[in-house]
């Protein structure tokens, strides 16, 4: 039986380089893994006053994670940071406070940057935030992508073998991550 995974894509853009190597994880993902992408359109903005009743778009956002064994976030850096976008959805996912929909969940970060240092700060502050509200990140290998804009085609297909290699890398070390949180 497969493993349930939902790919969280931290940008909002049609053609972002952050939603390819999402799709590509779930190609290259072996018959263990069945990836889910989930991006944050739709998703409003966290406001504490709504928590007692909160909105439709965000009960169901949980309800992808919650469902779900694992949670990989593949992210991009905005400003040295993860988007804000991205931000808004772990604040939504993790309260009421004590319940965060990510507890227990093996988590998985995926950064990209077209510059040199591959998303390098975003992926520290995910690994900052999440302690606490998620369960157990995987710490090796780590994957920061730079140079990934000639990675794919005018179709969004991955065409380069050695950004091939380094996700297949990733996504196999996720799955035996996985594998032995759910023995």
């Amino acid at each position: 039986m497969a493993h349930s995974i939902v790919v969280i894509v931290g940008s909002l853009r049609k053609e972002s380089l952050t939603l390819k190597i999402a799709n590509a994880l779930t190609k290259l993902a072996p018959d263990t893994l069945k990836l889910s992408v989930v991006t944050l359109h739709g998703l409003s903005f966290f406001n504490q006053d709504m928590e007692a009743e909160p909105p439709a778009d965000w009960v169901a956002f949980r309800e992808k994670i919650q469902k779900s064994s694992g949670v990989i976030f593949v992210t991009a850096e905005y400003n040295r940071s993860i988007p804000g976008v991205l931000k808004n959805a772990i604040d939504i996912a993790s309260r009421p406070s004590g319940k965060s929909s990510f507890l227990g969940k093996p988590i998985g970060i995926v950064s990209n940057s077209p510059g040199p240092l591959g998303g390098v700060s975003a992926a520290k502050h995910l690994q900052n935030i999440l302690p606490g509200i998620s369960g157990p990140i995987l710490g090796q290998p780590e994957i920061y992508l730079n140079g990934v804009g000639d990675g794919f085609d005018e179709n969004g297909e991955l065409t380069k073998e050695s950004l091939r290699a380094v996700l297949r890398q990733y996504i196999d070390a996720y799955a035996a991550f996985v594998g032995k949180h759910y023995r």
